[in-house]
């Protein structure tokens, strides 16, 4: 029904609720791959944005139980390829050229997942190994599908419970939308990419594989090929001769380093993605949803986790009302005490011991008290921090989240919040206002213009040398600040 009302372009409402019922039929199993288990085929029938989810929710075996999130790492990268033969046409009309006098050799599929595939293949002119990623069949359509019915479930959900505006839950799927929309366009993952090699090229026991622009597109991206294992093969690691608990600490050390000092992280950080190199290292993998944080908000982040290590409950609460993360009418001394019933059970447990499920359910109970609202911004960094911890903890069990953490914030803390990170700010300041330099003897001529022209009731501005005097005393300031800077 919904591609035949797609078809003659019906409205929207009407397109929604068709898509719903579509969904509907799906869940009872009409539909998807009968190899699946029946989860797994439900929420492959009902479109590759549930797909996203299982692959979330296969992270926590804590929240979502073993038995079942071994079933959900099949969506992974083992979900049901298209043939070799579209996945060829593609990059042909997408590329302009000939497969088979570009790539002298050029596999069938070998990983495929809810958005592509991916297709070992060989460059004819340098014998070099690489990975393509081509994008499914109409799968433009098939996620407008989906976020057609999370829309009318956000609009039910905001009609029927107005306590949950708070959550936003609307904003919450528009973000999620956009994310996803920057993944079908494999340019703009390409870029990514690009971008996060560039930024974590020197940092030990990680890997980016190198892209290559010429053989990539819209719907087709080329990367150099990555050996390795992949993160869920537990036994295969062992036998290999990797220390898994040394691979869990880097991985969620790793994260932390790229959200804090850089503000630009991987946002999809399943098993799937992650392979182990022969050597060791972590190799990352498709590029597609990215996170970004600004200065400001990093230090937020850093300060709240900072607290949490040093059990500072009251500093903790305070950066949230300074953020205004909540309501300034609310009780500062109380809402710390909320904070403590979080973090004082977690300290001295192993992660095994820790009830992740418990924990996100009292934290929730604790944003519902004190009228939080969803930070739309930081919901890239709170999902991967969950599926980031869920990956470590599959490697290595008995790992301890603010252990690992702790050296990271505290370095992190050291250069950008304390008295260094105010001498930056005053350069980065320094810099903005030289930028006015060539502009102030315009600004001058139009001050002494608007002064010789009496203006009858108006209210007495500063004079030139007042004026001239804060730029002057700012410059010299950032001039001292960048000197005290070069000292450190």
């Amino acid at each position: 029904m919904g591609v035949v009302l797609e078809a003659f372009n019906a409205p929207a409402g009407v397109r929604i609720v068709s898509r719903t019922v579509g969904w509907t039929f799906a869940w009872m199993g009409r539909s998807g791959d009968p190899s699946l288990p029946p989860l797994l085929r439900a929420l492959q029938a009902m479109g590759p944005a549930y797909v996203k989810l299982g692959q979330i929710l296969s992270t926590r075996p804590d929240v979502v139980g073993d038995d079942l999130s071994r079933q959900l790492k099949i969506l992974q990268d083992r979900m049901p390829p298209f043939p070799r033969d579209i996945a060829i046409k593609s990059i042909e009309r997408e590329l302009e050229i000939r497969v088979d006098e570009v790539f002298s050799e050029f596999s069938e599929p070998i990983a495929a997942a809810s958005i592509a595939q991916v297709h070992r293949a060989r460059i004819a002119d340098t014998g070099r190994d690489v990975a393509v990623k081509v994008l499914r069949p109409n799968i433009e359509r098939d996620f407008r599908r989906d976020f057609d019915a999370f829309y009318l479930a956000a609009w039910i959900i905001e009609t029927l419970s107005p306590g949950s505006r708070r959550l936003n839950p609307r904003g919450v799927i528009e973000h999620f939308e956009g994310s996803v929309r920057g993944e079908l366009d494999l340019r703009l993952e390409s870029a990514s990419a690009s971008e996060f090699e560039a930024s974590t090229k020197n940092d030990p026991g990680f890997w980016v594989p190198k892209l290559h622009w010429d053989l990539s597109d819209r719907r087709i991206m080329t990367m150099d090929w990555a050996e390795g294992l992949s993160a869920n093969e537990l036994e295969a690691i062992d036998a290999a001769g990797h220390d898994r608990s040394v691979l869990g600490k880097r991985i969620l050390s790793l994260f932390l380093q790229h959200a804090l000092r850089d503000g630009f992280f991987h946002a999809d950080m399943h098993q799937g993605n992650l392979k182990i190199a022969p050597n060791g290292d972590v190799v990352a993998l498709d590029f597609g949803i990215m996170g970004r944080l600004d200065a400001y908000t990093r230090r937020v982040y850093a300060e709240i986790i900072y607290g949490f290590i040093k059990k500072d409950y009251r500093r903790v609460a305070e950066v949230h009302f300074e953020a205004g993360y909540v309501p300034a009418d609310r009780d500062i001394d109380e809402f710390a005490s909320a904070l403590r019933v979080v973090g004082e059970p977690i300290f001295g447990m192993s992660a095994g011991d820790i009830s992740m499920g418990r924990v996100l359910a009292y934290l929730f109970e604790v944003t519902e008290r004190f009228g939080m609202k969803t930070r739309v911004e930081l919901i890239h960094l709170q999902r991967t921090m969950v599926v980031v911890e869920g990956v470590a903890r599959s490697l290595y069990p008995q790992i301890n989240m603010w252990e690992v953490a702790q050296p990271v914030v505290e370095a992190y803390v050291k250069d950008s919040i304390g008295p260094k990170a105010l001498l930056k700010d005053f350069s980065r300041t320094a810099v903005v206002l030289s930028r006015f330099a060539p502009k102030l003897p315009q600004l001058a001529e139009d001050l002494l213009a608007a002064q010789s022209q009496p203006v009858p009731e108006a209210p007495k501005n500063p004079g030139m040398g007042s004026r001239f005097g804060w730029f002057t005393a700012g410059a010299a300031v950032a001039v001292l600040a960048g000197w005290l800077q070069s000292l450190f």
